[in-house]
């Protein structure tokens, strides 16, 4: 299911506020170590820093 994108701003620091709605959806509490990456002009991919180390170990794989 596409969800309605929610518009966020980039304050002068550099910070954004991910909206509590959106990182539900993402199973993502407050307080979940994250890994930041760009992944192309205009897109950031936010990764669970444990699902990312999962994934380099080859655990959850059948």
């Amino acid at each position: 299911m596409i969800r309605e994108p929610a518009e966020i701003n980039v304050d002068e620091t550099g910070s954004v506020e991910l909206p509590l709605g959106i990182l539900a959806e993402a199973g993502i509490s407050p307080g979940t170590r994250l890994l930041a990456f760009s992944d192309g002009d205009g897109r950031i991919v936010l990764r669970r820093a444990e699902d990312a180390i999962n994934d380099l170990l080859g655990e959850g794989t059948l």
